[in-house]
């Protein structure tokens, strides 16, 4: 049987570890080609090589989502080298904890600029690609506090709540065309990122990067009238129904 995302193409953002990385190894698998994008050339080329050897085929653009024209660097490059794009996974995220009396405008203005501006650049600029596509997906990743607050996390949960706001509004403005567009509200995942945020959770709890993978994976490579906008993913030892 041929692989469901033969000739497709994604950009990953983030993908230089944990669940960037994961799902990038995840498409790869059903033979897309991955444009991997964050800072570390380095643990770049180390997923580039994951990439390879399932199957994929990768290509690395060193990208800062801080800096607008490095974001649009990465769509050019990508309409340059392939003409196309299929799939567009918004991944990258950093986070900040402190009070909010404690929290310094930079902080909070970086938790906006990475985890919600960037993304709105990205689907802005990659939107003309992505229309010409068959079949075209946006999937965007969010968190728990998208939804809900957390002490300590005023300017992480600020910038998730606006992502999830503009993926709803794009979500009608994207209804009726060949663009769907996902939202995802994971829990503790085992990343570097939830070890400074959360150590209070006990690492055999997390979730692992690639059940979230494989959950990206379902929602780019189904096609039917059944539309999944929102999940929300929580770890099998946390409250149900966050």
């Amino acid at each position: 049987m041929g692989k469901q995302l033969a000739e497709k193409v994604a950009i990953v953002t983030g993908a230089s570890r944990g669940i960037g990385r994961a799902i990038s190894i995840a498409l790869a698998k059903e033979a897309a080609t991955v444009i991997l994008a964050a800072r570390s050339i380095r643990k770049l080329q180390e997923t580039a090589e994951q990439v390879t050897h399932a199957g994929g085929k990768a290509e690395i653009v060193v990208t800062d989502l801080a800096e607008e024209e490095s974001i649009k660097n990465l769509i050019k490059v990508t309409g340059e080298k392939f003409g196309r794009l299929d799939i567009l996974v918004n991944n990258a995220g950093v986070t900040h904890s402190a009070k909010l009396e404690e929290t310094a405008t930079e902080d909070w203005e970086r938790c906006i600029r990475i985890n919600s501006r960037a993304p709105f650049i990205l689907c802005r600029e990659a939107l003309p690609m992505l229309r010409k596509a068959e079949a075209a997906y946006i999937v965007n990743i969010a968190s728990v506090v998208g939804v809900k607050g957390h002490p300590l996390q005023s300017a992480y949960t600020a910038s998730k709540h606006a992502l999830r706001g503009m993926t709803i509004s794009l979500a009608e403005e994207l209804r009726g065309s060949n663009v769907r567009i996902h939202l995802l509200c994971p829990g503790g995942v085992d990343t570097e990122l939830i070890q400074k945020l959360r150590p209070d959770i006990k690492k055999d709890d997390l979730m692992q990067p690639d059940e979230i993978a494989e959950l990206v994976l379902y929602l780019v490579t189904h096609k039917g009238n059944a539309v999944i906008d929102e999940l929300h993913i929580r770890r099998a030892a946390s409250s149900p129904w966050f």
